[in-house]
């Protein structure tokens, strides 16, 4: 992107992450950071939009088994903007087995089993493009300046 800043991510909070009430948690880490939230929706995400989302796993084992968890019950779709927010915003999930994700990590400290960590985060700008794409219209993210930024970056 021209500005590096406007870098964006989906984020989403799964079936798990909700019942255990860590949604206001996950949002207050990614605000703390200094990201600025500029889409947010909860959804019981239909079939066909998880398929879409986690096409690359089709026929894979674990596949329809992922479908039916993400579909068990709403999640919380985000969409987060800020410098490397891909990359950071990873690293601040942890690793998606949570046993291997550091204390301190979304997933290092809520998760338990790969099955059920918590949250997904997208990989790549890419990939970040293709899911904020599908899970959200371009008239539900919202553009609003954060009057933090001058205390954020340089």
């Amino acid at each position: 992107m021209a500005n590096a800043k406007n870098e964006r991510t989906f984020i989403m909070v799964k079936p798990d992450g909700v019942q255990r009430g860590v949604v206001g948690d996950v949002l207050h880490r990614f605000e703390r950071r200094g990201y600025k939230l500029v889409a947010l929706k909860m959804i019981q995400a239909p079939k066909v939009l998880l398929e879409s989302h986690y096409a690359e796993h089709k026929g894979k084992k674990f596949y329809e088994p992922l479908l039916t968890y993400i579909g068990s019950g709403p999640v919380v779709a985000m969409v987060w903007e800020g410098l490397n927010i891909v990359s950071v915003g990873r690293k601040m999930l942890g690793a998606t087995d949570p046993a291997k994700s550091e204390p301190g990590t979304i997933r290092g400290d809520y998760g338990i089993v790969t099955g059920r960590n918590i949250v997904h985060g997208s990989d790549s700008e890419t990939s970040a493009q293709r899911e904020i794409d599908l899970w959200f219209r371009p008239d539900e993210i919202n553009q609003w300046p954060h009057t933090a930024e001058k205390w954020i970056y340089e």
